[in-house]
């Protein structure tokens, strides 16, 4: 049983396949937490201890582990509720009122019921389990039944108690083509803040938290969330004074204020969180497992073609026709035409706004280009970016009210572009409109959805950083009601909506503009803790590289971008014969592996050499891949030894190494290892493997 009630009192327990989390209600009516951890048996034995003050000044309303603490009292610490009744009251006090459990095929809610104890304001505490893959989903729902409206300052989607000091804390940080950076520091006293103001969620900081004590990929106890929201979001970690560490993650509320009418109701996003006994390596596994199975769309993503390097705004239907014939040759199967085929669009100065074909460069229309596309057997992808209009685009001249501004202000431009407030229903249906045109009248496989400024001036409503999103929500959703085989990739000014919330929306992310793929090995590493590999786009550029200056093995690039979903964004009207055959080989490959590396399990393998090799492992039932990268030899040139995981111990395994096939068993590889030497600087290779019947 999933969920198990004590029978002497009000303690609850909710149990996963290996993990259990308990909390109760107290003689003071508090929902006070009790357990998170490994398994336990019983809930009987679970007890609520007593609490009495430390002294005055640490009142029990400040030391009592609350599940999810409010605004108001003697409670001085972070909380998750803060709001303002019509009166002015600015303090919740609520009342225990009961639970209800809901069930379905793979999964058991738990909804505890709270009640302010004088206003007709409700909160769900939601305890959603998937115990299969070892997740729970917390979410908070608020519910306004008086008869004025009530104002929420802030909402945070949970709390979590972790029983231990010293932890430590991972995320990642960055910005443009510096995404995905992770980091790791000591929890200590003080409070760590992540967050994002500028409601793109993911450049900076990313939502989720990670807490350990000393754990590796495969050992030691590892505390885990992700927050299912893309903007503006905020989460604190926070060792405290009482022997325990804190973590609230939710709704930033900076410059946040979201009105409750009468009748109405408002669910924080949920938190996707867990706990592992054994290290980063289960935490990653539970998540991209049931991303697979719950969120993300069935069917193995297409390798692609994108236009923008090779031709950024100079667009015109021959030119693109002659990269989609040799894309084809090459073996891609999704040709995507990026920015600059709309309106007066020949540099980032006008266009975005005015989504109508641009004549002198298709004087045959738009359909020239995609008949010769679907010719050559090719899925056809587009460029757009719905959120933003230029300056000087007609749809600004006809509609300047339509953009976040102030009446009293100069508005912001930023890459000389605004933002549309996608919140008012005539920009909401201008927007969907305009796709759905495009998608009914052309044969359109796969959108590109970018975003590239940050949101500023929203103008007097402050509910906007929260609505605006769920806006985009909304109108992709609805788009793919209507066009249900067409596939979106969520690109913001680079990997800027990377986050559980957009994912199953979106189908695809695009992990950063910086294609270096030395630089993708430590994003893509970073990313993969969190979020599925299937997920990730991940392309082969020119070089030298437009950002590093690099000049990198055109191998090492493809087999850096073949670790997710693969792309081309090479001028390949400039490739050698060499390079022609040698990418015609790349994406045969990739086409062989790729259900083992879309849909199989991912490990981040340890490399014992000094030499500083990347190693990597994909395993799909009784089919594997070893990824190995030396992008610099350093002196004595040593190798590595290659430990598997994930093997069984009496199956036989041959692997096909460019030496030849070699023959050994589970155990052999996952103890003794296999010793490899690669030699020079970015050097790199792929080993495909198999379990013997």
């Amino acid at each position: 049983m999933g969920i198990a009630v004590s029978t002497k009192n009000d303690v609850f327990l909710l149990n996963t396949k290996s993990t259990s989390y308990g909390f109760g209600i107290d003689d003071r009516g508090l929902v006070r937490h009790v357990y998170w951890g490994r398994k336990l048996q019983c809930v009987e034995e679970l007890e609520l201890p007593e609490f009495t003050e430390v002294s005055t000044n640490d009142p029990v309303f400040q030391i009592t582990p609350e599940e999810f603490p409010v605004h108001g009292g003697l409670r001085y610490k972070e909380h998750c509720l803060k709001a303002i009744f019509a009166d002015g009251t600015r303090e919740i006090v609520y009342q225990y009122c009961g639970y209800d459990v809901e069930k379905g095929e793979d999964w058991e809610e738990l909804i505890l019921h709270l009640r302010d104890d004088h206003y007709e304001f409700f909160v769900d505490l939601h305890y959603k389990l998937y115990p299969e893959y070892d997740l729970m989903e917390r979410s908070v729902e608020v519910r306004n039944q008086t008869e004025a409206p009530i104002q929420i300052e802030k909402l945070h989607s949970a709390q979590f108690h972790i029983p231990y000091e010293n932890l430590n804390f991972s995320n990642v940080h960055g910005h443009w083509g510096a995404e995905h950076q992770r980091f790791v520091q000591k929890v200590s006293y003080g409070k760590i803040v992540i967050e994002n103001r500028r409601g793109i969620s993911s450049h900076n900081h990313n939502p989720y938290f990670v807490l350990d004590r000393d754990a590796t990929e495969t050992e030691g106890e590892v505390y885990f969330g992700a927050l299912r929201i893309t903007g503006n979001f905020s989460g604190v970690v926070e060792q405290t004074a009482y022997g325990e560490t804190l973590v609230q993650m939710g709704l930033n509320d900076h410059d946040c204020l979201l009105e409750l009418q009468p009748g109405e109701s408002l669910t924080a996003p949920a938190i996707l969180c867990g706990y592992s006994s054994s290290g980063f390596e289960t935490m990653s596994h539970n998540l991209h497992r049931f991303a697979l199975d719950h969120i993300m769309r069935k069917g193995l993503r297409p390798v692609l073609y994108n236009s923008w390097e090779a031709t950024e705004f100079h667009v015109n239907s021959r030119d693109q026709i002659k990269l989609a014939q040799k894309a084809s040759e090459l073996g891609a199967e999704l040709f995507v035409l990026d920015d600059g085929w709309f309106g007066e669009r020949h540099s980032i100065q006008n266009g975005l706004g005015d989504w109508y074909v641009n004549e002198g460069k298709f004087p045959n229309g738009l359909e020239e280009l995609v008949d010769a596309v679907k010719g050559l057997g090719m899925m056809f992808g587009i460029w757009v970016e719905p959120e933003m209009v230029n300056p000087k685009a007609q749809l600004y001249q006809q509609h300047p009210d339509w953009i976040y501004h102030y009446e009293t202000r100069v508005s912001d431009t930023s890459r000389i572009q605004y933002v549309l407030n996608v919140t008012k229903p005539e920009v909401r249906d201008f927007i969907y409109q305009m796709l759905d045109n495009l998608l009914t009248r052309y044969d359109i496989d796969y959108i590109k959805w970018d975003a590239n400024r940050p949101i500023s001036q929203t103008g007097p409503q402050r509910d906007i950083w929260y609505k605006h999103i769920q806006t985009v929500y909304q109108i992709v959703t609805d788009l793919k009601k209507k066009h249900p085989n067409v596939l979106f990739e969520a690109c913001a000014s680079g990997g800027g909506r990377i986050d559980y919330g957009i994912l199953g929306i979106f189908d695809d992310f695009w992990t950063s503009d910086n294609t270096d793929a030395y630089d993708r090995l430590f994003i893509q590493d970073a990313y993969s803790r969190i979020y599925p590999i299937k997920g990730m786009r991940a392309w082969v550029t020119d070089c030298p590289n437009f950002l590093s200056g690099r000049v990198i093995p055109l191998t090492f690039r493809y087999h850096s971008a073949m670790m997710g979903s693969l792309g081309v964004g090479c001028n390949i009207l400039k490739f050698t014969q060499e390079e022609v055959e040698l990418s015609q080989r790349m994406i045969q490959q990739y086409k062989e592996i790729r259900p083992i590396i879309q849909e199989g399990t991912f490990y981040r393998l340890e490399n014992p050499s000094p030499n500083d090799y990347f190693l990597y492992e994909y395993l799909k039932e009784d089919q594997g891949v070893i990824f190995v990268f030396l992008p610099q030899s350093k002196v004595g040139h040593r190798g590595t030894t290659v430990r598997l995981r994930g093997l069984e111990e009496q199956g036989r395994y041959t692997l096909h190494t460019s030496k030849g096939d070699v023959t050994k068993s589970g155990s052999y590889l996952m103890y003794h290892g296999l010793e490899v030497k690669l030699s020079g600087d970015y050097a790199s290779a792929v080993v495909r493997f198999e379990k013997e019947p």
